[in-house]
């Protein structure tokens, strides 16, 4: 269905999607977006979801020549290459520490409007509580309300946005960044050792300053989801992007086909963004591991909270790498060099840099 015309940007900026269910208003206008007859398959589970999962417990150690190690990066290099995301497990933060995580985000969305609206963006700003983009036009609406901060480097961060309540929230999102950190670390060597490069290329091509930026999503529950998505379809502009969710709802898509991304209290959702596709390529088709287009369902019986972590280079850096052949079967690639702003100019007209999930 094609989108339809938005409202002035301070109009969609008044009501947030929490207001409307409260109201008990139907979806309509700008945030109708699919066909009513489209049918959504939600009963995954993960014993027999096709989305890979990888142990990233057998990279901690930096012995990237152990047996388990080699068969966890065949594994991880697969599932980028085939999939663009994984589910990744081992990853060393303590479950009810995720609880924690999770439980801050959802204290903060349950709190009355006029809390939240304390930490509200304006149009012009970034950072804060807030709907979706102020769209172009045509552009439908997302089902979902966010809270967007920068995390790293610290001094980007902005703490007039941070909700003083629940007041475990400063210091619990604090502790996650550190977490995911580490996690971010991980993940990029092993990235790289799967691709058979010296393990901190990838650290290198980012930048000492690489950011890291948390969203918290909520998706509230809708009488209507056949006509609204939580999240439209998109690939996002990021590095790549560490995902903890709660209830399922997130499908990425893989030949043609939605696949949804199982509940599984443990794992983080890594999916990969642009610019880690850019960085590996000479030109747009050669590329190994893949940017996955995306998107969240509606609910109509229950809500849905995701806490989204993006890595990106730091600003004004390059990216890519020049003259390093990576043997891959008979066909070789050539690292390029692009700063931020040419990856976006780049990838803007193959696919919406929307970030997302």
């Amino acid at each position: 269905m094609a989108g339809v015309s938005a409202p002035p940007a301070e109009v969609l900026l008044a009501k947030r999607v929490q207001e409307l269910v409260i109201t008990d208003e139907d979806p309509s206008g700008p945030y109708v977006c699919r066909n009513d007859d489209e049918e959504d398959e939600l009963d995954a589970t993960t014993e027999n979801s096709p989305i890979p999962v990888v142990n990233i417990g057998h990279f901690l150690s930096g012995k990237w020549s152990d047996d388990e190690s080699v068969q966890e990066l065949k594994k991880l290099h697969s599932a980028l290459s085939t999939w663009g995301c994984f589910q990744a497990i081992g990853h060393g933060i303590p479950s009810c520490f995720l609880d924690e995580v999770r439980g801050v985000g959802r204290e903060f969305f349950e709190q009355p409007m006029e809390e939240k609206n304390k930490y509200a963006k304006t149009v012009t700003e970034f950072q804060g509580y807030g709907a979706d983009p102020v769209p172009e036009e045509g552009q439908s609406l997302d089902w979902s309300d966010r809270l967007f901060l920068e995390l790293v480097p610290e001094d980007q961060r902005n703490y007039r946005f941070w909700p003083q309540n629940p007041s475990s929230f400063k210091g619990t999102l604090e502790e996650y960044t550190e977490k995911m950190k580490t996690v971010t670390e991980i993940i990029s060597k092993s990235m790289a050792r799967s691709l058979h490069l010296e393990e901190t290329c990838f650290l290198k091509q980012f930048g000492e300053r690489a950011q890291l930026a948390g969203r918290f999503n909520y998706y509230s529950p809708c009488r209507r989801p056949d006509l609204v998505l939580g999240l439209k379809p998109h690939a996002d502009g990021s590095g790549y992007t560490v995902i903890l969710q709660d209830e399922p709802g997130l499908q990425v898509l893989n030949h043609g086909k939605w696949y949804t991304v199982p509940k599984s209290p443990e794992a983080l959702l890594v999916l990969m963004g642009d610019q880690m596709e850019v960085s590996q390529m000479f030109d747009y088709e050669q590329r190994v591991f893949r940017s996955p287009v995306h998107r969240v369902l509606s609910n109509g019986e229950r809500d849905r909270i995701s806490i989204a972590v993006f890595y990106t280079p730091e600003v004004g850096k390059e990216i890519g790498r020049k003259r390093v052949d990576v043997t891959l079967g008979q066909r070789w690639i050539e690292y390029s060099v692009l700063s931020l702003v040419a990856v976006v100019k780049a990838v803007i007209n193959k696919k919406p840099i929307i970030i997302g999930c």
